[in-house]
């Protein structure tokens, strides 16, 4: 037990991971107080009514040593249990027989590109971490199909991996794109657009009701996303090489599917560098070579698929990497 103790008192730093749910005192604050209490609580030195059911760290109505355990595991960074985030508000769409789902996104502030317990992993164009405020906007519950590519284009399907329509579209460039969208919204009378890169990381992150996951919806990349592990190195003979059918991993924290892995996604953006001031609403630089990518795509390495990775590729690319998203 001392040695638990002494662990435990090292990791006081990371105390505030634990929310309230560690505040054994009640004091509005989690500090060496509470593991102090708590620990006193569990060695039976004192009665657990006299804290009110606040040592009750997991909330199962007792106070015992899985309480402690969940605090160790709070204290180490693991994760446990998060609170779940309300359903998703959606809105569906039909253009010619084809269904689309749209997932709204309330407006918020959030820290945009890396953030320093990422900065080992990350590259100086995810630099400096600014923050950014957003206004609410509409964003694709998958990646734009190859089903619904089709029915807006007239037919013709550009994609590599056609195994199954329900796949993202791929092989498009951003120019592509534009054309797809114009057509959609002359069809909807709506305005459809690609999402700019602020609203396409706020999306990833899980919005309001982020839990500050590395990738779009876990720190575990496998549970979310198709990636170079599963989708790449997998081999040409296999039938997990490329892209696969949206939808069939965990979704984020709005309910957001394949947003780190299955394909790179053209974001509206010119491609430039970060400034560190607070910005409302960012478009980006007015002009530049590249427009940005994000997500990392089914050929991506687990870092490419970190939700503050950012990329930029020629308008005109259109490689079976490449794919997108709406926005409206």
């Amino acid at each position: 037990m001392k040695k638990l103790i002494f662990l435990l008192v090292a990791l006081l730093p990371l105390l505030a991971a634990a929310g309230v749910r560690g505040d054994v005192d009640g004091s509005g604050t989690v500090d060496g107080t509470d593991l102090n209490e708590l620990i006193n609580i569990l060695l039976g030195k004192d009665d657990a009514n006299n804290y009110g059911g606040r040592a009750d760290v997991n909330s199962d109505t007792q106070v015992d040593g899985n309480d402690l355990n969940l605090l160790i595991n709070i204290l180490l960074g693991k994760e446990v249990n998060p609170p779940t985030p309300p359903e998703p508000v959606t809105q569906t769409f039909t253009v010619y027989g084809v269904s689309f789902t749209m997932v709204t996104v309330e407006g918020g502030t959030f820290t945009m590109g890396a953030t320093p317990e990422q900065d080992d992993e990350a590259y100086n164009s995810e630099k400096p971490a600014h923050q950014v405020t957003l206004s609410s906007f509409c964003i694709g519950q998958t990646e734009v199909t190859q089903t619904l590519w089709m029915a807006v284009m007239g037919g013709g399907n550009p994609s590599e991996f056609y195994g199954s329509f329900d796949r993202p579209v791929e092989r498009v460039s951003w120019n592509d794109c534009q054309e797809f969208i114009t057509k959609l919204n002359q069809k909807t009378g709506l305005s459809f657009r690609l999402p700019t890169e602020a609203e396409w990381e706020f999306a990833a992150r899980g919005g309001n009701h982020s839990q500050g996951y590395k990738y779009a919806g876990s720190n575990t990349i496998g549970d979310v996303a198709w990636y170079a592990a599963n989708a790449y190195f997998v081999g040409k003979s296999s039938i997990d090489y490329g892209t696969h059918i949206v939808a069939t991993k965990a979704a984020n924290e709005l309910g957001l599917y394949d947003m780190s892995g299955n394909v790179m996604e053209w974001c509206q953006d010119w491609y430039g560098s970060y400034s560190s001031d607070a910005q409302t609403n960012p478009t980006g630089p007015d002009s530049g070579l590249s427009r940005v990518t994000r997500g990392g795509g089914w050929s991506g390495d687990a870092g490419y698929c970190r939700v503050s990775r950012r990329n930029g590729d020629y308008p005109l690319s259109a490689s079976y990497f490449h794919g997108f998203r709406l926005a409206l």
